[in-house]
């Protein structure tokens, strides 16, 4: 049963709330189901409801998430009930609403999806669980096609001018060559440099030994964007030559999850969000894994807000620094690069030697090629 249009006074009713009640007339029936289904929703927005717009005075609605998606599928045509569980998601982070296989299996992939199903997917069964999977799929495929490229040509290697290379590719294209090499076609007369023989610069490889790069991925809930984003760099880095990555996901446990890094999808699959945090732990598991510190690179992606021994992890990361292994600390590892962390100990352990700070995958990716290269 989807709701009947409603009078103009109702209409706009609606569209303003319950502070416009004593001007428009309250609602009954079928309206005022979906005026207590809207309220669910926008209710929450604090801009709007300071403006009088939206937001019950009555106090908030008592509709469970299942119960809310159950009215809006009652009440409203199927392009509204997109737009709201879309807004559910997407403005106000209610997560529940992945938990329903209808949702799932018409709402647009997007990085605020793939969050939701990573909160709720020990909410789902079976059949709500295989619909995620091929969400997070979609998700992590667009997530690679643009970090792939940052990191292939932060890897390639660095240009040699002195040397000309048969590899016709855009970045290795030597403009000041070519031009200089094409002068005697020049034509005055059209204005016009005619090129017959354009210019491209070699690449040079400097490392040549095995880099060993240890991921360390704290999977607290607030670091879930950062999650994302370390398990698609840990992919992209996986096959690079000469690179052995690892990815370490860590709350009070410690998990190795290397076996799945060439599988981003499983590995997201596997992440356990929540739950307290035990960095020096985690650290402690990374000591146990270097073989050759002078070429090796651990980055902690963490918010630095230790559950368990602060002193133990400043021990821990000093121990790894003095042995000769980059210690890299980020505080954000995602699109936007601006974290919430414990500032007090990143700056203890930029004291002990750690580099710490906020990128997004790109920079991760060219701060890593410069440590390797040295």
């Amino acid at each position: 049963m989807n709701l009947k249009l409603p009078d103009s006074l109702a209409r706009w009713r609606l569209l303003l709330g319950e502070a416009a009640t004593p001007a428009l007339g309250g609602l009954s029936g079928a309206a005022r189901s979906a005026d207590m289904a809207l309220d669910w929703l926008y209710g929450r927005d604090s801009e709007v409801a300071a403006r009088g717009e939206r937001g019950a005075g009555l106090g908030p609605s008592q509709l469970s998430t299942p119960d809310w998606i159950n009215t809006i599928h009652e009440l409203f045509p199927k392009e509204v009930i997109e737009r709201l569980e879309g807004d559910a998601v997407e403005l106000y982070g209610i997560d529940e609403v992945v938990t329903n296989l209808e949702v799932l299996e018409r709402i647009e992939p997007s990085e605020a999806l793939l969050r939701a199903v990573l909160h709720t997917k020990h909410l789902m069964n079976p059949e709500v669980l295989a619909a995620a999977r091929r969400l997070v799929a979609e998700v992590v495929r667009q997530i690679i096609e643009k970090m792939a490229t940052d990191v292939r040509q932060a890897f390639a290697g660095a240009r040699d001018r002195r040397r000309r290379s048969m590899l016709k590719v855009a970045r290795n294209f030597d403009f000041k060559r070519t031009v200089q090499g094409n002068l005697h076609r020049w034509d005055p007369q059209r204005g016009k440099l005619f090129l017959e023989t354009p210019v491209f610069m070699s690449r040079v490889r400097r490392h040549t030994e095995r880099w060993d790069i240890c991921l360390l991925i704290d999977q607290s809930g607030s670091m879930v964007e950062s999650v994302i984003h370390s398990a698609v760099m840990a992919s992209c880095l996986w096959n690079l030559p000469g690179m052995r990555t690892r990815l370490v996901a860590f709350d009070t446990e410690v998990v190795d999850l290397t076996s799945d890094v060439s599988d981003p999808v499983e590995l997201l699959m596997k992440v356990q969000l929540g739950g307290g945090t035990d960095i020096a732990k985690a650290v402690g598991y990374a000591q146990s894994l270097v073989e050759n510190p002078q070429r090796t690179v651990v980055v902690l992606v963490s918010d630095f807000c230790e559950g368990g021994s602060q002193n133990e992890l400043v021990r821990r990361v000093k121990a790894l620094v003095q042995s000769g292994v980059t210690m890299l600390g980020l505080a954000a590892l995602d699109a936007r690069a601006d974290p919430c962390y414990d500032r007090d100990m990143a700056a203890r352990l930029v004291r002990e030697g750690a580099h710490v700070g906020a990128m997004t995958p790109g920079q991760l990716a060219a701060w890593l090629a410069e440590k390797v290269r040295g």
